[in-house]
């Protein structure tokens, strides 16, 4: 090689850096509104529980009740596969997988629901089951961290969903949060898995509000600033479209100030504001689809996540209306999982098995095509398909949500890939 040659250039340098200085404050909003992904594992379905219900046993209750309704209508691979028309090569794999889980952790994510699914009650009912809430989470989580201690009595998130901030309901809510967040803390602190759900949110200034609660109780506990997080329920229409015509979602992810851990859409709510019959209200009516579309790019690079609906048919009674109501959930958990929606709301124990099922399978079916991919970017050893930075950051990230919930091993991927999980966090830019 000879003496490397002078390229030939117009900007003088100056240039450059003044443009560099132009754009400082481009460089900080974008730093600051669009993190990316938080580099947490997302639950892939949150269970809601009515807060009279809740009990210590809850967790292992809907986890043993799933199972017995595997047994009776579907014993074994070749049965649920033929049910839910699994892939044969798979059956096996998926079954033992889902059985697997119900024992050792039935429930990802679990919401004490104070809200639609308890209703109103006298208030001092609602604050004692308002501090039994938080007695039970708490003994639940001590109970998890002993030495010893069994697999599948606490998910890895749990909390509550309190009464919204409209008017009529507002003191009502907020009372409850506070019963609720101080017994968690006169019980040893907030579990490190606490999440908080605010319903019904329907202009920005009620997200405002939430985190104005939230500061107030980290000041009184001398809590980091920002230690405490929460969902927003996006189940009305001025959630999605606000009268001047803009995003109003986007407003309340700013109004969060970086609170705001996901976006959960509520399925009948939103589609009864927007006149659907109860009949057609679903995951796949186009209202839904619209309202996600729309949650799903205003929550793009905000490390705000997503979590679709549920279905309110449920797998119960004799086993040909039980395989039915399989058969939907199944497809509906398939359909959001295509879409990017990895979350979303299971109501009955029965759903379980076939929320596994849906995840396990959509994770294992392409295990190895994504793995195959990955190695030949890593390796720049080409292939069938050029991919690009962005979309081995997308293969990594299905490679880590599959690791997350249990439909595939680390031993697994390392023998794909080559990769540790650390290598696939790095090329996911979690962390």
């Amino acid at each position: 090689m000879g003496q490397q040659e002078t390229v030939a250039t117009t900007l003088a340098g100056a240039v450059s850096e003044s443009v560099g200085a132009s754009l400082t404050g481009v460089d900080a909003e974008l730093a600051r509104r669009f993190p990316g992904d938080p580099g947490t594992r997302q639950p892939v379905h949150t269970v809601y529980v009515p807060g009279d219900v809740f009990a210590a046993g809850t967790v292992r209750s809907w986890g043993a009740q799933a199972l017995a309704a595997l047994d009776e209508h579907a014993p074994d691979a070749e049965a649920f596969a033929g049910v839910l028309g699994l892939p044969d090569h798979l059956a096996e794999a998926v079954y033992d997988r889902v059985r697997a889980k119900l024992l050792r952790e039935p429930v990802e994510d679990l919401r004490i629901d104070f809200e639609d699914g308890y209703g109103p009650r006298p208030d001092a009912e609602e604050d004692a089951a308002a501090a039994r809430a938080a007695r039970l989470v708490a003994e639940a989580v001590a109970g998890s961290a002993a030495p010893g201690a069994g697999s599948g009595s606490v998910p890895p998130y749990i909390g509550i969903r309190m009464k919204c901030l409209e008017a009529a309901v507002r003191d009502r809510g907020i009372r409850t949060l506070d019963i609720f967040l101080t017994g968690l803390m006169k019980a040893g602190g907030l579990p490190d898995g606490l999440v908080l759900t605010l319903p019904k949110v329907t202009y920005a200034e009620q997200v405002t509000a939430m985190v104005r609660l939230c500061e107030e109780f980290e000041k009184a506990h001398g809590l980091v600033a920002g230690r405490i997080g929460f969902e927003i329920q996006i189940e009305t229409t001025q959630s999605i479209l606000g009268p001047d015509g803009r995003a109003t979602v986007a407003l309340m992810i700013e109004a969060a100030r970086g609170r705001a851990t996901s976006l959960h859409y509520g399925t009948f709510d939103y589609s009864a504001y927007c006149g659907v019959s109860a009949a057609y209200q679903s995951l796949d009516h186009p209202v839904a689809d619209h309202a996600k579309a729309v949650m799903q790019v205003a929550a793009a690079g905000t490390g705000v996540r997503l979590s679709d609906g549920s279905t309110n048919v449920l797998p119960v009674g004799p086993t040909q209306q039980v395989h039915d109501a399989w058969r939907l959930h199944h497809g509906l958990v398939r359909r959001s999982l295509a879409r990017a929606y990895y979350q979303g709301w299971d109501m009955h124990p029965g759903h379980l098995p076939t929320r596994y099922a849906a995840v396990y399978t959509f994770y294992r079916e392409g295990l190895e095509q994504a793995a195959a991919r990955l190695t030949a970017y890593v390796g720049r050893a080409g292939g069938a398909v050029m991919d690009e930075p962005a979309t081995a950051k997308a293969l990594s990230g299905y490679l880590l949500r599959g690791l997350d919930c249990g439909a595939v091993d680390v031993a697994e991927v390392a023998r794909l890939t080559g990769m540790t999980r650390a290598d696939l966090d790095t090329l996911a830019g979690r962390g």
